[in-house]
């Protein structure tokens, strides 16, 4: 099996649907822009990608290994082309929330194959996880890329434009390379053929089960809730660039693509801090230095004078600063996830990914549609203060996790962290 072309076909598709999944906040600008949606329906976009990759996480992970990893993938990289190459053709809100429908359900697709593929065409734990951390870097590539690529056919000139759909084009074409990539490489499956004989009321029953555990339900509380905080942010940075920090369109979706940079930057120096420190003591500091950049950072946004912001170099601060707080968030949710997985003996590992998938996709809906309710209320700034609440509720669940994790090493007989 070439290992290297599997490899980068999973890559691509990681890339791929980093772009899609991401987009939420600058087509939650765009469809209040061309299709006059408030702010509080223009939410629902989170919602539809989200419980979409839910529902469909919880379905397949029962099945998929006896329905085929490679199978799942093409599946999801064929659907996802067509309804990109429908969105420019029928134009409207009701097309953009089956586009976030369709992104969920192939995203939910996607990741539960490319996760079981990687045991496949990796040889052991190290290579395995580096393979795993190389991806999740190519996602957060995605993620920033695409806050330029919808940038590139943003039209500030007119409003009512329209310009910005002909992106999908581009989109269907890179899933469609991914997808013709995918089918050309061979993915030998045989390993897992054991796998194919467990029933699907086995597996939900163990997953449910799982999920039941003391340990595993506050630390599913952990993920909702700064998954609520990461997301709420995320979707509506460009929103909040635009209308209250008042940059161009164009700018306001450029500038958003500082959060993803910083949480690029989080992470990666996390990595090195995490191998020499306790996790629940750097990730409580991260979560303070969070708080204290939120208050910090946006009183700068009610002086951002009365000049016409032109581009990057006469922005107000606070569209440099406030993005900045993905330094603090971004270690939280790879720390804990990581966490989880060393307290559960490897038979336990499937589900458990499954879990962590449907509570992160419904943390990610609940955030987006909070903040854009509170934004439609009562603005922009009051919308990200409020992120102030679940930071300081993460610390809390932070603390009972780390106390029932440590309680549950030490019945194994291993030392708590």
């Amino acid at each position: 099996m070439k290992a290297w072309k599997i490899k980068l076909a999973l890559s691509l598709n990681y890339f791929v649907f980093a772009i899609l999944l991401n987009s939420v906040g600058t087509v939650i600008l765009q469809v209040q822009r061309n299709y006059g949606v408030s702010a509080a329906s223009a939410g629902i976009l989170e919602a539809c990608k989200d419980l979409s990759i839910a529902a469909t996480s919880f379905l397949v992970a029962s099945f998929l290994a006896r329905f085929g990893y490679k199978r799942a993938m093409l599946i999801a990289l064929g659907f996802i082309t067509a309804t990109c190459l429908l969105v420019p053709v029928f134009p409207g809100f009701t097309v953009t929330k089956m586009l976030f429908v369709a992104t969920g359900i192939s995203f939910a697709l996607i990741k539960v194959s490319v996760f079981a593929t990687i045991g496949l065409v990796t040889t052991g734990p190290r290579e395995h996880a580096g393979f795993m951390s190389f991806l999740e870097s190519i996602f957060m590539v995605g993620i920033f890329s695409g806050y330029f690529l919808f940038g590139a056919f943003t039209d500030d000139g007119q409003v009512a434009s329209m310009a910005w759909l002909h992106v999908y084009y581009l989109l269907a074409g890179l899933a469609g390379l991914a997808f013709l990539l995918l089918l050309a490489t061979p993915l030998d499956e045989s390993t897992v053929e054991a796998d194919r004989s467990t029933s699907l009321r086995e597996n939900l029953l163990s997953t449910l089960r799982l999920a039941a555990t003391p340990l595993v339900l506050v630390f599913g509380l952990s993920v909702f809730t700064y998954v609520l905080i990461e997301q709420s942010i995320m979707s509506w940075l460009p929103t909040f660039n635009s209308h209250v920090l008042q940059l161009p369109a164009t700018l306001s979706i450029q500038m958003a693509s500082l959060l993803a940079a910083s949480c690029a930057l989080g992470r990666f120096l996390a990595s090195f801090l995490l191998r020499r420190l306790a996790w629940f003591g750097v990730l409580a500091a991260c979560l303070v230095a969070a708080a204290v950049l939120v208050l910090a950072a946006l009183p700068l946004a009610q002086h951002t004078g009365t000049a016409e912001i032109t581009g990057w170099g006469n922005a107000p601060l606070a569209a440099f600063v406030f993005p900045l707080i993905g330094l603090f968030i971004a270690p939280i949710y790879p720390a804990i996830n990581s966490t989880i997985l060393s307290a559960l003996p490897l038979r336990q590992h499937g589900p458990m990914a499954g879990l962590i998938v449907i509570v992160s996709a419904l943390g990610g809906t609940t955030g987006s549609l909070i903040t854009g309710r509170i934004f439609g209320a009562y603005g922009g700034q009051v919308a990200f203060y409020f992120s102030l609440v679940p930071i300081a509720a993460l610390l809390i669940c932070l603390a009972g996790f780390n106390r029932l994790q440590n309680r549950a090493l030490a019945d194994s007989g291993k030392n708590p962290a």
